[in-house]
């Protein structure tokens, strides 16, 4: 329809150069109002492809009445109400095309997880992370090694990008050339169907990477738009100077300052500055234009219909630009997230969306829905602020940064859950509030440079081996690279004692991810303790970016010895399983509770609380190689003097003077 392809940016909304009023006119940057809680207008009629069952056409109409409010209530807050209603209607015919085409298995699917609608909150909910081509070869590889993942106990698994990037340099495939197909050396669209159906035979469920921001230079919307097509011009910011990119610029960030400076890339044949938040082969699509989210709303059908479970929603967080703002959620992503929620919940119920914002935790419980948009965004998003307080932790051996920066987190929505991870694909930004680390009598400046520091291991004392990523010199700020084992300290240990102590330590830090609630992963590698990879800087496209200094491939010599606990892969598999296992037996930590943090008696030690109607849950970890006190009257307050660790099934190791006396790295897990 025309409304898709207008191109008009939404002028009482969107701060940009607007056609509708002449060019280089500046629009209004103020932010609009809330979206108002108002009932909306009745769905509009709609019609099925033949040969869709009556029963089918039922449930479809009734998706439908049930999410038609969130769709088009959505599009009013992005492009007006005027073309909200229009919209709609063809977004609800997409996904009539796509219920139709829908196979019977994920029709089950829909219905199972429609009666079961917080089966990511469950705690036998594990994951794990890896680039395909390093953890199995291709896609049939993986299928092949599905029993290994299912002795870890994963149930959810996350391959990074693997549709097909441009060629050369993709950062690391998040520069798509094709949404539509797989890149070739992993296989073929019909070898994602095949590796999603064994999957969900083995009850584990396939998470994908969308990217939402961009598209690589090379993507057919941007050939044609450098090839001179009006319309898909439209489907990108396009600058005829540089009076616009400079007026962004000045509330702009950069993300890799390094290799990527600046926001806008000039391109001859577009004869123009198109905006380029991440590199200059990454074009920013222009969310403003409808035709764009109709474009998205079609790939996330067919991957759904592909049976994709969960679609990690890269760089959500910059899909809408305003005048004088850093470009980072915006209302309007927000409302978008809702509309796509609502197209798929319509068609595909049983998909999930997870947000990728790494942003300041007081900017995250967006992401998850708050206000209006509670329960109708995305599903997921990471706690990176757990990732980061679990290392400095380990490092200061001091938890009271951690319980105040933690405990003073607002709690999510319930219907919401929490990704936890120790380690990602990604470096580790080193995300310390200077309001709370000033709380606690630090200089979040000073404690955000010991932290990068201490992990490139040339701080006194530090036993990791990572390598700095981004520093910058005008900010003396550094970010971290390196595998959980070579931070943690076991790919420097030397004697069996230093093994040890860096065993406990990871066992440790993996408990307070698993221990939280949410759904943890486990990035592939971590499990068996592999180092950083010595060789990373030798493949082709690497030499820059020495993040793939932990995105080893999966060493299955290593695998082998997993189960000889006098091995470290066998230490650090076997602790890890042993944690898992714990894990799904507890229904305390089921997503939807709330994790506490206790009063801090001891500085060493980190005590955490939940509450759900079966009991209480008690976390407890001594962060430092030394013994340190658990007080007995705060055991006694708690009510869990007479639990046992349900990890090990031991009692609470009691002292002779009434305290509780935890030995290095100790983990409890108790419950009432």
């Amino acid at each position: 329809p025309a409304l898709w392809r207008s191109g008009q940016p939404p002028c009482r909304t969107h701060a940009d150069v607007c056609p509708a009023i002449g060019k280089n006119a500046r629009v209004s940057a103020a932010v609009p109002p809330p979206l108002a809680a108002t009932s909306a207008a009745s769905p509009p009629p709609t019609s099925l492809p033949a040969g869709v069952s009556p029963d089918r056409e039922v449930m479809f109409r009734a998706r439908v009445a049930r999410w038609w409010p969130d769709l088009v209530n959505g599009l009013r807050m992005a492009y007006g109400d005027e073309r909200a209603g229009a919209l709609g209607a063809d977004l609800v015919e997409l996904a009539g095309a796509a219920f139709a085409a829908r196979s019977d298995r994920l029709h089950v699917r829909d219905l199972e997880r429609m009666l079961r609608p917080d089966w990511l909150q469950d705690p036998s909910m594990v994951g794990y992370a890896a680039y395909t081509e390093r953890f199995a070869g291709d896609l049939r590889g993986v299928a092949d090694h599905l029993p290994y993942l299912d002795e870890l106990g994963v149930r959810y698994l996350h391959l990074m990008p693997l549709l097909r990037p441009r060629e050369g340099d993709s950062d690391g495939g998040y520069a798509v050339a094709d949404y539509r197909s797989v890149r070739a050396d992993l296989g073929s669209m019909d070898d994602l169907e095949h590796l999603a159906a064994r999957l969900h035979d083995a009850g584990m469920s396939l998470v994908l990477d969308l990217v939402l921001n961009h598209v690589a230079r090379e993507h057919e919307w941007a050939v044609k738009a450098r090839a001179g097509d009006p319309t898909y011009r439209e489907y990108f910011h396009v600058f005829p100077d540089r009076d616009m990119p400079d007026a962004y610029e000045a509330t702009l960030p950069e993300v890799f300052p390094d290799f990527a400076p600046g926001n806008f890339t000039w391109d001859e044949d577009l004869q123009g500055w198109v905006w380029t938040t991440f590199n200059e082969f990454q074009w920013d699509v222009n969310w403003s234009n409808p035709a764009v989210l109709r474009e998205y709303a079609s790939i996330i059908l067919d991957l759904a219909n592909r049976g994709v479970d969960v679609l990690r929603l890269d760089a959500i967080a910059f899909l809408w630009k305003r005048l004088g703002t850093d470009c980072q959620g915006e209302p309007e992503v927000h409302a978008l997230t809702q509309v796509l929620r609502a197209v798929t919940r319509i068609a595909c119920p049983a998909v999930a969306f997870k947000a990728e914002a790494i942003v300041a935790p007081t900017k995250l419980l967006p992401y998850l829905g708050t206000g209006a948009y509670s329960g109708k965004v995305s599903d997921l998003a990471y706690h990176n602020s757990l990732m980061v307080h679990v290392w400095s932790m380990l490092a200061s051996q001091d938890v009271r940064l951690a319980a105040h920066a933690l405990g003073s987190l607002p709690p999510k929505p319930t219907t919401a859950t929490w990704l936890t991870y120790l380690r990602c694909h990604d470096d580790i930004g080193w995300a310390i509030m200077d309001e709370d680390a000033g709380a606690v009598g630090l200089s979040g400046h000073a404690h955000r440079s010991f932290l990068w520091h201490w992990y490139a291991g040339d701080h006194f004392g530090s036993p990791a081996r990572g390598l700095v990523f981004q520093y910058n010199r005008e900010t003396d700020d550094g970010r971290t690279s390196g595998t959980a084992a070579s931070l943690i300290g076991l790919q420097s240990a030397g004697s069996a004692a230093e093994v040890e102590s860096a065993a406990a330590a990871l066992r440790l830090a993996n408990a307070m991810v698993l221990g939280w609630g949410g759904i943890p992963v486990i990035w592939s590698g971590d499990e068996l303790g592999q180092p950083n990879d010595p060789r990373w800087a030798l493949e082709p496209g690497h030499g820059d970016d020495n993040r793939w200094a932990h995105r080893p491939r999966l060493d299955w010599e290593r695998a082998e010895h997993r189960h000889d606990r006098t091995t470290t892969a066998g230490r650090v598999f076997g602790d890890l399983v042993e944690l898992v296992r714990a894990r799904g037996s507890l229904v305390h930590l089921h997503g939807s509770v709330e994790t506490q943090i206790a009063p801090v008696d001891d500085p060493g030690v980190l005590v955490t609380v939940r509450e759900h109607p079966v009991g209480r849950f008690v976390g407890v970890y001594n962060v430092t190689p030394q013994w340190r006190m658990w007080p007995g009257w705060r055991v006694n307050e708690l009510g869990v003097a007479d639990a046992v660790d349900r990890i090990t099934g031991d009692a609470l190791p009691w002292g002779g003077d009434g305290n509780v006396w935890l030995p290095p790295f100790a983990v409890l897990w108790l419950t009432t």
